[in-house]
């Protein structure tokens, strides 16, 4: 099977499409948003996720505990619960509809034009869900930062840094907004594709008689050249 730039583009979009949503749906389960140390226990590391905290303890178990209460949550990670939800939504529902606009998927009963719509939706879809998976990744590492260098913190507190959850959510806002942007590009393609189709102009056949000059004053059909009569 042939692929045409435009069946390209669109194989390239869904398949970073499906990427960032496999990239965003384990940034919201890891516990590794933020990670603190202990300089008094260095074998004990504490991690914070969107759902609960852990204590790796080396050599003996990593303990967990889920969070008791929403509202209990600092601000930046209860608004990080509802964006990440939010682009589990709209990027499993964009990539649905990306799937059925995409060359690939061959059904009669789908026009063009309908699939063209299906995968310009389809990009905006996944554009949004990966503008609510930055929002929250950097808005969690922005408070981090600013918790880190506070002054009015004892330098003896521990302070929280980085999780690898951070890095992957911003790999799968990339992916997401990348994946978007070619489906939108795609669907564009198809929308000159379908503006300037290439049919054949359907050429009149000229009768094989015609009118004769009017000698008498009576009208006669006379055979055209190459005509013959039996």
């Amino acid at each position: 099977m042939s692929w045409s730039f435009h069946g390209k583009t669109q194989l390239g979009g869904l398949l970073l499409s499906l990427l960032g949503c496999v990239c965003l749906c384990i940034t919201t389960v890891l516990p590794q948003w933020k990670t603190l140390s202990l300089e008094l226990n260095e074998m004990e590391t504490w991690t914070m996720g969107l759902w609960e905290v852990c204590v790796d303890q080396e050599e003996v178990a990593t303990v967990c505990k889920a969070f008791e209460s929403f509202l209990s949550l600092p601000r930046e990670l209860q608004a990080s619960r509802i964006l990440m939800v939010a682009s589990h939504g709209l990027g499993l529902v964009g990539l649905l509809l990306s799937g059925f606009g995409a060359e690939c998927f061959q059904f009669h009963r789908i026009r063009r034009v309908l699939k063209r719509r299906f995968c310009l939706l389809g990009g905006t879809l996944e554009a949004s869900a990966a503008a609510t998976t930055l929002l929250p990744v950097s808005w969690v590492a922005y408070t981090t930062i600013q918790d880190f260098w506070d002054d009015s913190i004892p330098e003896i507190v521990p302070r929280w840094e980085f999780g690898d959850a951070l890095y992957l959510g911003w790999a799968a806002g990339i992916f997401l907004a990348l994946g978007g942007l070619l489906l939108i590009f795609s669907a564009y393609l198809g929308k000159e594709d379908v503006s300037s189709p290439h049919m054949a102009v359907p050429t009149t056949a000229l009768p094989s008689c015609a009118p004769a000059q009017v000698s008498d004053g009576s009208f006669y059909l006379m055979p055209r050249p190459g005509t013959l009569f039996t």
